[in-house]
């Protein structure tokens, strides 16, 4: 069984391989000539997919077609070349391009999940004992498209994560007149208020000691974004160690969940030769 359907793979490994740079299948600098044949780019690219899906280790799904090492290194050299960020962000302009961003209305949370191994951005969990946690300030859209992320430490509260989720704002180009941020009750201080005020953002703030569904407002779409980005087990139980390694992984993950949304929110109008015969 694959670990994503086709109709969803295909087009991010059409445009990932469209960034790839050409590559001989063998090694020139060999002194005799006979290197192995380098390993498919596409083997790879579905083998981090597993990893990503199922959070298992390199070791577990390498096998005889491409080693955990090559595994490693060719993320690293994606990394490097910034492939993963530039993936994900041709996904949000397709997205923008045919659906439209709802960018007048953003939400952000955060979130805390498992980081056994401990690493750059992990820290002692409230939640879970004092183990090794990691903290993820999320923003979505109005609809739940994953905007970007801020990692840092479990122990860290979400408020004084705010200024650097929002930063990220100006990575996206023009922006509506008029934003709303919808926020939950741990953003509820004067602080957090002045510091929308000061980038001319309208604030949705929950209140502390007031019942939940009373003040529902569009907070929902990043809590689901956040269920969405769980489902790939390499980022709800995170081993990785690097914060560059980390970040690919949710760019890669927010690369699937922005197409998986697109070629569903597309489907009832418009027509392609790739076009899945059920609503996905």
């Amino acid at each position: 069984m694959p670990v994503l359907p086709s109709w969803l793979t295909e087009p991010l490994w059409d445009q990932l391989a469209a960034l790839l740079p050409q590559r001989p299948d063998f090694d020139p600098a060999h002194p005799l000539g006979c290197h192995r044949r380098r390993i498919s780019d596409r083997i790879v690219f579905d083998k981090l997919l597993q990893v990503l899906r199922f959070g298992c280790s390199y070791e577990a799904i390498a096998d005889t077609a491409c080693s955990a090492s090559t595994i490693r290194a060719r993320r690293d050299e994606w990394i490097r070349l910034g492939l993963f960020a530039r993936l994900k962000q041709i996904a949000l302009d397709a997205y923008d391009y045919v659906v439209g961003l709802v960018l007048d209305q953003i939400a952000i949370d955060g979130v805390i999940t498992k980081a056994p191994g401990g690493g750059e951005a992990a820290g002692r969990s409230p939640v879970d004992r004092g183990k090794q946690g990691l903290k993820r300030s999320s923003m979505t859209d109005g609809y739940g498209i994953p905007l970007g992320r801020v990692l840092a430490g479990a122990n860290r509260h979400d408020s004084p994560l705010l200024a650097s989720t929002l930063d990220l704002l100006e990575e996206l180009g023009p922006l509506p007149d008029e934003i709303s941020v919808h926020l939950d009750a741990g953003y509820d201080s004067d602080k957090s208020r002045t510091l929308l005020g000061e980038r001319g953002l309208h604030g949705r703030i929950a209140q502390k000691g007031t019942n939940v569904p009373i003040q529902a407002t569009r907070r929902w779409h990043v809590e689901r974004t956040h269920a969405w980005q769980n489902a790939f087990h390499r980022l709800a139980r995170c081993y990785e160690r690097r914060i560059n390694v980390i970040d690919a992984f949710f760019d890669l993950a927010d690369a699937i969940i922005t197409v998986r949304s697109l070629i569903r929110r597309a489907w009832t109008t418009h027509r392609w030769d790739t076009r899945p015969h059920r609503r996905p």
